[in-house]
């Protein structure tokens, strides 16, 4: 006995040993099955992430409120799946202490204790659980970069955006932060061709071991690779450099977006 859907799936059934399964009939089949699969698979762990972890993250938000006031979040907009944009949110980690000159300091004089803490912890993160939830992002994915970049990528490099953007990625647990812009597309435009459900589980087992030893997470004035500093920007701005095809933005205090560091 059998059945077979538009999708490509069949329902197969042995009356003799009282059994059915489905059988994947077409590779595009196999892929509905495993996108079906991840958003399931998504939404227990972030829902379990987030009953957890509630306690921890009520004591974080509490810790950041005391030690750099509000806004508590770090809010800005990202491009997700087609690059649609959402709004990507995670704990601040940094001031918005300005120098006389009215411009912001260097990522090195912003950045505090807790905030290097939460970095290297990747405490920040755990509010994207919810934006997860919500599914504008997934557990495994391509990270998340700036609005600005979009026009800047070539059409291979845009093709990271084919995926949801992911809390941990491919490029993460292959350098993390380490790895310059060329270094991390190449990796992300290999998980769009490579990925399967197994290829997610082994790379949030990896992120687990990561996180543990804290391995890829560098030191607060680290200047990251494929960054450079203008003579005539101000002081900790960082740029991509001119072999790269994408340009970094500095802060204006509400994003908190880094020198030198994508807060992705």
């Amino acid at each position: 006995m059998s059945g077979r859907s538009r999708s490509g799936l069949s329902l197969r059934c042995d009356r003799r040993y009282r059994r059915c399964w489905i059988k994947v009939g077409s590779r595009e089949g196999e892929v509905l099955v495993n996108r079906r699969a991840k958003r399931m698979l998504d939404i227990a762990v972030a829902s379990a992430g987030l009953i957890l972890t509630l306690p921890v993250i009520a004591i974080v938000a509490l810790a950041v409120r005391v030690s750099m006031g509000s806004p508590v979040l770090f809010r800005q907009l990202r491009p997700g799946l087609r690059a649609q944009p959402f709004e990507l949110i995670k704990f601040r980690t940094m001031t918005d202490a300005r120098g006389s000159d009215g411009k912001l300091l260097p990522q090195r004089d912003r950045l505090t204790r807790l905030g290097h803490f939460l970095r290297r912890t990747s405490l920040d993160e755990l509010p994207q659980l919810w934006t997860i939830l919500k599914g504008d992002m997934s557990l495994v994915g391509p990270r998340p970069l700036l609005m600005g970049y979009l026009e800047r990528y070539t059409t291979e490099q845009s093709r990271r955006h084919e995926v949801m953007p992911g809390l941990t990625g491919w490029a993460q647990v292959h350098g993390r932060q380490l790895l310059d812009f060329d270094e991390r597309f190449e990796l992300d435009v290999w998980y769009v061709d490579h990925w399967s459900l197994s290829l997610d589980l082994r790379i949030l087992a990896l992120t687990a071991r990561m996180v543990l030893t804290r391995d890829g997470v560098p030191p607060p004035d680290y200047v990251y690779p494929g960054v450079r500093h203008r003579a005539d920007a101000a002081p900790g701005t960082g740029e991509l450099s001119a072999s790269r095809e994408h340009s970094r933005t500095p802060s204006d205090g509400r994003t908190e977006m880094s020198k030198g560091r994508n807060e992705g």
